[in-house]
C-alpha cells in the first residue's frame, strides 16, 4: 500500500516537475551546499512527499541537488530515493550511473587500494563492454569471475561480492546478505549499484567520487524514463533518435571545427573523455615503453576535475606519477614545459602533458610558436639515448573554434590530442557530452583511447548525439557573438573600475581566433595587512555576485556554466571548479562567462551601481 502511494506521488511529480530537471546541465550555486549534496534535496523532497505536495512552484523551490548533472541531479536523486524505499534502504546506498561497467570498476578501484579480494558473480552475462583482461593488465585490478544460476547458492566470501544482473526492472534488488554490491544493468538506461550492509557504507563516498570523476550519473532523460516505467506499466518511450545519422553529423561537425581528418571520439562528458585519454595513454606506454615510468604533467590550479582525475589515476598505478606544471599568474607555460620535459627526459620517463589554452581561470595563451618548438625538441636521457617524445593533451574548452591540429596548423607535427567539454559551447549547455580528436601522429594512441572509452561504457548517449548534431553547426557563430558581448563588458569594467585587474585575451590574440567569452576579475582591495586585503577582496567578490544574481535573476546566475545559449554566469573558481585543488593553488577571484544572448546594458547598469557602492 505504501509503495502504491509513493509511486502515485512520483507519477504526479513527473507531470509537474520543472523543465530544468530535464534540460539543465549546471545548477545554481546560491542554493547549493556541497557538503549536503543529494541529502538536502532529498530531505526537502521527502517533506513534500509527506504532505503530498506536487505543485510545480514547490518543486522549483527545492535546493540544488548537485551543481552539475555529471555528478547527479534532481531526477537521479528521485530515482535513487524510489529504489531505496522500494527495497527498505537508505537513498545514499543507491547510486545510478550512465555507464553499465563503471560501478563495477568503482568497487574494484577501492578494493585494489585496500588490497581486498573481490569476486564478481553474474547469472546471465556481464556487460558486453566488460574486459577482464584489460582491467587486470592496465588498471591493475584483481578479481575472480563466477557464473552462477541461483542467488540462493551464494556462499560467504572473504572480501567483496559484486552481483551483476541484467534485467528490465531496474528497481528489483536481491538482498542476499552474502552480496555486498548489487549492480543492476539496463541495456538502454545505464545501471544502478546498491551498497548492501553497514559494513560496506565506507564505499558509498568512494563510488560517488568515481561517478564524479570518471563517468556520469544516469542522464536526466534516462532517469525520467526509468521513473515513468516504474509508475506507469503501460508507458512506452518516445521514438528514439536516429543514432547512426546523428553520429555521422557530429563527427563531421567536429572535423570541420577542428580542421582535422582523423576520427573523433565522443564521450558522455568531458571527464569521461579525459579518463579514456589517460587510461589509453597508460595502456600505450605499458605496451610500447615497457619498464619506463609514466609522468602526467598537470597545472596544479587547472580545473579541479582534470587535476583530481589525473591524481586518482596515478594513485592506482605504481609507475604513474603526477608532475606539477605552473602555467598561470606570472608563470610562463612554455618555460615550465621546457624545464619539466628536460627533467623527465633525463629520467627516461614517458611524458604526457595536460594543459588548457587559454588557461583557466586567467585566460592566458602561451607563445604558440615557442610551444611547438619546445614540444618537438629532441631530448636525451641521462645515458645519452633519445628520450620519449611528449604527448600534448590540449583542453581547448574555452576556445574550441581554434584549429591547432589540421594539416599545416601549429601543433600538426607534435603528438597532440585536443578535447573539449560538450556542456559548454558544443551543446550550449544542453548536454554533458565531450569529445576528443588527434592529429595524424596520434592514430595508435586514439585506437587505445577508443578501447578504454568502450571499456568504461562512456560513449555519448543517443540523445547526446542528437543534441550535438543540432548544436555544433551554430557553435562558431555563437562563440563570435558571445565574445563580442564579453569584449564590450570587459571594456566597460576597465573604464568604470580601472583599479580592477582583468584577465582576458588581448585584441591581438582575438584577431588570431582566440575569442573566449569568459574573463576573470581581480577586484581592488584595501586593508593594513595581506590577510585583511585578501579577506576584503573575497567579501567583495561575493557582494558583486550577490548583487548581479538578485538584480538580474532571469539572466545572471551564480553558476559554473560557460558557453550557454543565454544569460551570464558568475563563479569563484576556488570554491567551485577548483574544489579539489590544493589550497595554495586556488584562485579567489571572480570568473565571469557571457553568452551570445543577454541584456548587456542591464548588466552594465548593475555593475556601475556596484562600483558606486564601494
Amino acid at each position: 500500500m505504501q509503495d502504491n502511494k509513493m509511486l502515485k506521488y512520483i507519477k504526479e511529480v513527473l507531470e509537474n516537475m520543472p523543465n530544468d530537471w530535464l534540460n539543465l546541465t549546471t545548477h545554481r550555486l546560491d542554493i547549493y551546499d556541497e557538503k549536503l549534496a543529494k541529502v538536502q534535496f532529498l530531505e526537502q523532497f521527502e517533506n513534500l512527499f509527506n504532505t503530498n505536495t506536487t505543485e510545480a512552484s514547490a518543486l522549483c523551490e527545492l535546493p540544488t541537488a548537485f551543481d552539475y548533472i555529471r555528478l547527479g541531479h534532481p531526477l537521479s536523486c528521485v530515482l535513487e530515493w524510489v529504489i531505496a524505499r522500494l527495497n527498505n534502504l537508505q537513498p545514499d546506498n543507491v547510486i545510478s550511473f550512465g555507464s553499465k561497467t563503471v560501478p563495477i570498476l568503482a568497487v574494484l578501484r577501492k578494493n585494489s587500494l585496500d588490497h581486498k579480494n573481490t569476486r564478481i558473480l553474474y547469472p546471465k552475462e556481464l556487460p558486453e563492454a566488460f574486459d577482464a583482461e584489460m582491467l587486470r593488465s592496465v588498471y591493475g585490478y584483481t578479481f575472480e569471475l563466477q557464473h552462477i544460476e541461483e542467488t540462493t547458492a551464494i556462499s560467504a566470501f572473504e572480501g567483496s561480492t559484486i552481483f551483476v544482473s541484467q534485467q528490465d526492472e531496474i528497481h528489483s534488488i536481491d538482498r542476499n546478505p552474502n552480496i555486498d554490491f548489487y549492480v543492476n544493468v539496463h541495456e538502454d538506461l545505464g545501471s544502478v549499484i546498491v551498497v548492501n550492509g553497514k559494513q560496506n557504507e565506507s564505499y558509498i563516498s568512494e563510488i560517488q567520487h568515481v561517478r564524479r570523476r570518471e563517468t556520469i550519473a544516469m542522464t536526466p532523460a534516462n532517469c525520467f524514463t526509468a521513473l515513468k516505467r516504474l509508475t506507469d506499466k503501460s508507458y512506452t518511450d518516445m521514438q528514439k533518435s536516429d543514432l547512426k545519422t546523428n553520429k555521422v553529423q557530429v563527427l563531421d561537425a567536429i572535423a570541420a571545427v577542428t580542421g582535422t581528418n582523423t576520427k573523433a571520439l565522443v564521450g558522455s562528458s568531458g571527464l569521461s573523455i579525459q579518463y579514456a585519454i589517460l587510461m589509453g595513454l597508460v595502456d600505450y606506454a605499458l605496451e610500447n615503453h615497457t619498464g619506463k615510468d609514466i609522468k602526467i604533467i598537470v597545472p596544479p590550479n587547472c580545473y579541479g576535475g582534470t587535476n583530481d582525475q589525473a591524481r586518482r589515476v596515478a594513485a592506482c598505478i605504481d609507475n604513474v606519477e603526477i608532475v606539477d606544471l605552473p602555467v598561470d599568474d606570472g608563470n610562463d607555460m612554455v618555460e615550465s614545459i621546457d624545464r619539466v620535459l628536460t627533467k623527465i627526459a633525463h629520467e627516461d620517463a614517458v611524458p604526457y602533458i595536460i594543459a588548457e589554452i587559454p588557461t583557466n581561470p586567467r585566460v592566458e595563451v602561451p607563445d604558440l610558436i615557442q610551444l611547438k618548438e619546445v614540444l618537438r625538441a629532441v631530448r636525451k636521457t641521462a645515458s645519452g639515448t633519445t628520450a620519449v617524445d611528449p604527448v600534448f593533451l590540449l583542453d581547448q574548452t574555452f576556445c574550441p573554434n581554434v584549429q591547432f591540429l589540421g594539416e599545416g596548423e601549429i601543433l600538426s607535427t607534435v603528438r597532440t590530442i585536443s578535447f573539449a567539454s560538450g556542456s559548454k559551447f558544443p551543446s550550449g549547455g544542453l548536454c554533458t557530452a565531450g569529445y576528443c580528436v588527434g592529429n595524424t601522429k596520434t592514430d595508435a594512441l586514439m585506437q587505445k583511447i577508443d578501447m578504454h572509452l568502450t571499456l568504461c561504457d562512456n560513449e555519448a548517449t543517443g540523445l547526446q548525439y542528437e543534441i550535438l548534431a543540432k548544436q555544433l553547426p551554430s557553435m562558431k557563430q555563437r562563440i563570435h557573438e558571445a565574445y563580442k558581448n564579453t569584449r564590450e563588458f570587459v571594456n566597460f569594467i576597465q573604464d568604470t573600475l580601472p583599479e580592477a585587474k582583468i584577465n582576458f585575451v588581448s585584441e591581438k590574440l582575438a584577431s588570431k581566433g582566440f575569442t573566449p567569452s569568459v574573463f576573470s576579475l581581480d577586484l581592488p582591495t584595501k586593508g593594513a595587512t595581506d590577510e585583511e586585503k585578501e579577506m576584503y577582496k573575497r567579501a567583495l567578490n561575493h557582494k558583486l555576485i550577490h548583487l548581479m544574481i538578485t538584480e538580474i535573476p532571469n539572466e545572471s546566475k551564480y553558476c559554473v556554466s560557460y558557453g550557454q545559449l543565454k544569460g551570464c554566469y558568475w563563479t569563484i573558481p576556488a570554491t567551485s571548479t577548483q574544489g579539489t585543488t590544493k589550497e595554495g593553488d586556488k584562485d579567489y577571484i571572480a570568473r565571469v562567462a557571457l553568452s551570445p544572448n543577454m541584456d548587456l546594458e542591464r548588466h552594465k547598469e548593475v555593475f556601475l551601481s556596484f562600483v558606486e557602492s564601494i
